[in-house]
């Protein structure tokens, strides 16, 4: 039996939580374009790809100076 390797799906608050953000922060950011893609789904909620956020956060990453 083949096993499904659908990306995994982040919902807002997960995405909320693991930022330690506030969703009106996050949408402030999001209108800047400077937040991590989102899929909009047919009703309207949005998820994250797991992948997307992780690449968005490596992204993001300050490396200090030697």
């Amino acid at each position: 039996m083949a096993t499904s390797t659908r990306p995994t799906l982040l919902k807002l608050p997960e995405i909320l939580a693991e930022l330690g953000m506030s969703r009106a922060a996050f949408y402030r950011m999001r209108a800047r374009g400077h937040a991590p893609r989102l899929v909009k789904l047919p009703n309207g909620q949005l998820r994250c790809r797991r992948a997307d956020l992780d690449a968005w956060l490596e992204s993001n990453e300050i490396t200090q100076a030697a």
